[in-house]
């Protein structure tokens, strides 16, 4: 495999898995409440899809460094979730995140080194 597959992957996965769990936030706008009400609960669901775009820019310059924020998230929204005490369904949503991660590290570590 390419290492520019392999970067490009990492990437797009990355991206693809935040826009999928922004797509979640978006039953914020749904019910009765007032806008401002829901803007906050649409920025309240969107904290940790922020927090993976803050994960995203850096690994986009340091990729083992932003490698292991993803395995990190992975593994905080795994606890979160409940994902390893019987909520495995959630596996499905969070797994792309250590797949990215891990993409992000073993390309930082093989590729060569530019100046």
């Amino acid at each position: 495999m390419s290492l520019t597959i392999l970067k490009w992957f990492a990437r797009i996965l990355a991206i693809l898995c935040i826009l999928f769990m922004l797509m979640f936030s978006l039953d914020a706008f749904s019910g009765d409440e007032t806008f401002a009400r829901k803007i906050l609960g649409f920025l309240m669901h969107n904290i940790p899809v922020f927090a993976l775009i803050i994960a995203l820019v850096i690994a986009w310059r340091y990729e083992i460094a932003g490698g292991i924020l993803f395995v990190i998230s992975f593994a905080a929204l795994g606890i979160f979730f409940k994902s390893f005490a019987g909520n495995s369904g959630s596996l499905m949503i969070i797994a792309p995140l250590l797949i990215a991660g891990i993409s992000f590290i073993v390309h930082g570590i093989i590729a060569p080194k530019e100046k």
